[in-house]
């Protein structure tokens, strides 16, 4: 028995070929003397049609236990449609029903469901249109982003999920602990003993793998890393996750320019292969979640992204004729709004901002000669604003340990970090791209709950 995927047939099967295939069904419709199914198996956005003729043994008995949501595995003869819509139905010859699905209990009827109550039912949501399209593009740009930096010599390092240090310093942090809870061993000083914790010091999920990214550049000269991080930010909005993938190369032997052009090269790469493997899919989301999709896509291949420092960022946006919530002025973190206005309106294309002030920058970027700036940039994207962030690092030490104390950390912490300058050191650069912005910014999905299968937000772990 060859067992056939959907997509294939729909493809490239032709008509008199014996075909089985294995999937759900989407709906049933009975007319007097034989039925029609519309099933799928995840392949593809369309469905598949099979006809069940009144002459299949035991037709009425598996009639009755074929509902949507039921599992199938059908064997039949693929034939020519007559319909509208499709070029091949498959004449059902056997039929097994692997599980059913009570139609007075299954959530998922033939209508039109909110993202809202999908959410509640995020085990079972895939099985639709939205979502899985949503999948197959996540599923798309995952292969995508290995098969650029595969091609180009790039090694994929496996970060630790467990931690001791706070890459971003921002402290919203997931604490990771083997205490009993009930009972909490204090010191003298009344403080948590955290000698007695599993690994003797306070530990925690991480917010980012870039640090030890940057030890394997040290090595191996061009990495990335492609895994979960985790923020325990309290932000119950459509644009955060305390559970995230991140997507963070690294280069030794390279400065801003270089990150700049490969970030590009990067964001180029991914949407042409997701508009190459997923056009259906695509096209879907551009007639029924946003009617700019494929253009913002042809947008991001077509262009060359505008470059701008940080400062005359400022400049334009403090002359722009445009109301914003929030004020404009040098030394201040830039808002979404203000992001979007220069990629949207000002520049209509993706915008690369770089040279932000030091004081709102990481301790690891590079301090620029007038000491006011860091070598950073931002990738800001119409639509979304920022999508990529990296910059130089810092591979001075006198200039790294400098700037670890002035944002209070201890260099005792980062011993190893700091080691990385004592015996070798490198002009190196990196980025990094949330995996779930890209997906909600590619597919046009207004919450970014919608684009992981599971998402994990304050007050909600379920599934």
């Amino acid at each position: 028995m060859i067992k056939s995927r959907i997509a294939e047939i729909l493809r490239s099967s032709q008509p008199d070929e014996t075909l089985t295939v294995q999937s759900w069904v989407r709906t049933k419709r009975e007319l007097k003397g034989f039925a029609f199914l519309e099933v799928n198996d995840g392949s593809c956005l369309a469905n598949l049609q099979i006809v069940i003729n009144q002459d299949l043994p035991d037709y009425e008995n598996i009639l009755k236990q074929i509902n949507t949501g039921a599992s199938v595995e059908i064997e039949g003869v693929l034939v020519a449609s007559q319909g509208k819509g499709q070029r091949v139905e498959l004449q059902a010859k056997i039929v097994k029903v692997y599980g059913d699905a009570d139609p007075e209990k299954y959530p998922l009827q033939k209508k039109r469901h909110s993202f809202e109550f999908l959410r509640n039912i995020a085990h079972l949501r895939s099985r639709t249109n939205s979502f899985g399209a949503v999948f197959r593009v996540r599923n798309a740009c995952a292969n995508a982003i290995h098969q650029f930096f595969q091609q180009r010599g790039f090694m994929w390092v496996h970060t630790p999920i467990l931690t001791a240090s706070d890459c971003e310093g921002a402290g919203e942090l997931f604490n990771v602990t083997s205490l009993n809870l009930k009972d909490v061993p204090r010191t003298e000083d009344k403080e948590i003993d955290y000698s007695q914790d599993f690994f003797g010091k306070p530990t925690y999920l991480t917010v980012s793998g870039q640090l030890e990214a940057e030890i394997m550049a040290m090595a191996f000269s061009n990495v990335y890393t492609f895994g979960p991080t985790f923020r325990a930010e309290n932000s119950n909005t459509s644009r955060h996750l305390a559970e995230f993938w991140m997507v963070e190369p690294e280069m030794a032997f390279c400065d801003l320019e270089g990150d700049m052009d490969l970030a590009e090269e990067f964001l180029k790469h991914i949407f042409k292969y997701v508009m190459e493997t997923c056009r259906e899919d695509m096209e879907f989301f551009n007639l029924r979640i946003d009617k700019t999709v494929i253009e913002t896509a042809e947008n991001i291949i077509n262009n060359q992204f505008e470059r701008l420092t940080y400062t005359d960022a400022v400049k334009l946006l403090e002359k722009a004729d445009v109301k914003f919530d929030y004020p404009v002025s040098w030394g201040a973190d830039l808002q979404s709004e203000h992001e979007r206005y220069l990629a949207e309106q000002l520049f209509k294309k993706p915008v690369i901002v770089t040279d932000y002030p030091a004081q709102i920058k990481a301790f690891y970027m590079r301090l620029s000669d007038d000491e006011k700036t860091v070598r950073a940039m931002d990738i800001l994207a119409p639509k979304i604003g920022e999508i990529i962030g990296g910059s130089q690092r810092e591979e001075r030490l006198d200039v790294l340990e400098r700037r670890v104390l002035a944002q209070g950390m201890n260099p005792e912490d980062l011993w190893w970090y700091l080691d990385l300058r004592r015996y070798g050191s490198v002009p190196h650069a990196g980025f990094g791209l949330g995996f779930e912005r890209l997906v909600q910014f590619m597919t046009g999905m207004g919450n970014i709950r919608d684009v992981i299968p599971f998402p994990r937000t304050p007050q909600s772990a379920e599934f």
